[in-house]
């Protein structure tokens, strides 16, 4: 072939990469205009879901059943619990940074630099004890209100009021914080929650064994019936004489525990009357290395002995 003949086949294929390349051109155009249309048109039905913050997506973090799990290990506390703890979170963290600093400064004189270390982990211990003995509270409330609350929903089910109104009428005459237990539970049930379900989250948001057996009875009930209200009366009987039970414990270790108070208090109200009485006899435990030592190893000692009674008295009691 003629080098006439290859330039006119080359630029007859030149040509028709040019006419294909705006055939392509022209349909994406097209094609882009349909689809900018249909934008348009669904846009006018779409719902608009306001942005997502800061705080919205930590809680979403939060949700999340090992962060949650992780958090509670941690400082003990539980995020996303239904009613608020006593103490805020910026109360409770100056609160654990001036122990921590306090166990630093009364330690430095016996670790040296490495009582540095004592800041976070006092801090953290600190925490803990706040929010542990918040849920501890807590549970030992929801555990001597639950008789009552029982008593309700017996009584409504004998005069023939479904199940699930006897738990709304709980969570609008109980105290709380069970009434807002309660209320969950009636919220939940309401949006289409099947009520074993329901009761089983119940049951792991109290942290009671009791209200498992609630909602194994409730659970039971709703499959194959029987006596709901013998169940029910029997549950609170036996909670109530368990509660009467651990106040009779209490009473009789009345005289352990005031001896435990005197005797972790005695110490402190005597370093303080001298404090008042003479101040120079104690400054050397606060200005000189020797005195810091012996003043952080009684402190030490002081809280070991208050930790060991007050075991005794609680396993005396459990």
């Amino acid at each position: 072939m003629s080098n006439a003949g290859l330039l006119l086949a080359a630029s007859m294929l030149l040509v028709g990469l040019m006419v294909a390349a705006m055939m392509l051109l022209a349909a994406d155009r097209q094609s882009r205009r349909i689809s900018t249309r249909q934008e348009q048109l669904i846009s006018q039905y779409r719902l608009v879901l306001p942005p997502v913050s800061t705080r919205q997506r930590a809680m979403q973090a939060l949700r999340a059943p090992a962060a949650r799990e992780a958090i509670r290990r941690l400082l003990g506390m539980d995020p996303l619990r239904s009613d608020p703890y006593p103490l805020k979170l910026w109360i409770v963290l100056p609160l654990a940074l001036a122990a921590g600093y306090a166990a630093q400064w009364l330690l430095h004189g016996v670790l040296g630099a490495f009582a540095w270390l004592l800041l976070p982990t006092a801090a953290l211990i600190m925490i803990r004890q706040i929010y542990k003995g918040a849920d501890a509270k807590r549970v030992n409330t929801i555990y001597r209100q639950f008789p009552d609350a029982l008593a309700m929903i017996v009584r409504a089910v004998r005069v023939g009021i479904p199940v699930t109104e006897a738990l709304w009428a709980v969570s609008r005459d109980a105290e709380q914080p069970t009434a807002a237990l309660f209320g969950k539970l009636y919220d939940q049930v309401g949006i289409g929650t099947s009520l074993e379900d329901a009761l089983r989250d119940l049951a792991e948001r109290t942290h009671v064994p009791e209200y498992r057996f609630f909602a194994t009875a409730l659970s039971l009930q709703s499959q194959t019936g029987g006596g709901l209200t013998e169940t029910l009366e029997n549950l609170a009987d036996v909670i109530r004489k368990r509660v009467a039970l651990k106040a009779r414990g209490f009473a009789l270790a009345a005289e352990a525990r005031t001896s435990a108070a005197v005797l972790a208090v005695l110490p402190v109200f005597s370093g303080i009357a001298l404090m008042v009485l003479d101040p120079a006899y104690l400054m050397p435990l606060f200005r000189e290395k020797q005195g810091q030592a012996v003043l952080g190893c009684t402190v030490v000692w002081l809280c070991l002995g208050v930790l060991s009674m007050r075991t005794l008295i609680r396993k005396s009691l459990a």
